[in-house]
């Protein structure tokens, strides 16, 4: 196959096993999912998604998270991880929203990156998936699977987003993240992973990621 053929495979194989695809924070508008992708920095969605209903019973737009400290923020917040870092920029992103933007997300990633403890991947995900711009958010599975497809040479993840920009029709981004996202949790995972299940993979992988695996197959 072509590195063209390979990207068509991989675009028509996500398609048919993803043709809808559920978001995996829940959240009900802009703000609330930002604060759920903030929220979910070295977490799990599952974990997330059992915290956001008592922080957000508690306060689901900035004007009431303001009204919450730091550290009520921080105790609610606590089981997800890294609460210190999280609580304060949750407090201090809805302030700036309510004295810069009207209580409004902005939809611009650039705007949202300035925001405090929102990165590049968070600011990507809540203009994909609140305002429907294009965007290729990075996770740890997305730059996987662009390594094990030959889609990137897994140097970082900057270099991921470039080349799957570069490889994949812009207008198929929002939905090929989470795609590629789901399929990595279901097929391809980084450990447990069974390479007879993973088809995307075993049809189109690079030769020294499918030589390294029956390496480490056979040594077992």
């Amino acid at each position: 196959m072509t590195k063209k053929e390979k990207v068509v495979f991989a675009i028509e194989k996500l398609e048919e096993l993803y043709p809808k695809i559920p978001i995996p924070l829940d959240h009900k508008d802009p703000y609330t999912l930002l604060i759920a992708v903030l929220m979910s920095a070295q977490s799990t969605d599952v974990r997330v998604n059992q915290i956001t209903p008592l922080l957000f019973e508690r306060a689901d737009n900035p004007y009431a998270m303001v009204k919450l400290s730091v550290e009520e923020i921080r105790d609610i917040i606590r089981p997800v991880g890294l609460s210190p870092m999280k609580s304060k920029g949750i407090h201090g992103l809805s302030e700036i929203l309510i004295e810069k933007y009207n209580g409004e997300v902005p939809s611009d990633i650039a705007l949202l990156e300035e925001l405090p403890a929102v990165g590049h991947k968070t600011a990507s995900v809540v203009v994909s998936q609140a305002f429907g711009i294009p965007a290729f958010p990075v996770d740890t599975h997305i730059h996987r699977l662009m390594y094990r497809w030959g889609f990137s040479n897994g140097k970082n993840v900057v270099q991921t987003e470039r080349d799957a920009k570069r490889l994949f029709p812009k207008e198929l981004w929002n939905n090929l993240h989470l795609q590629i996202i789901w399929y990595g949790r279901e097929y391809s995972p980084a450990r447990g992973w069974n390479l007879e299940n993973d088809i995307i993979t075993s049809t189109i992988g690079r030769k020294t990621v499918l030589n390294a695996y029956y390496k480490n197959k056979k040594s077992r």
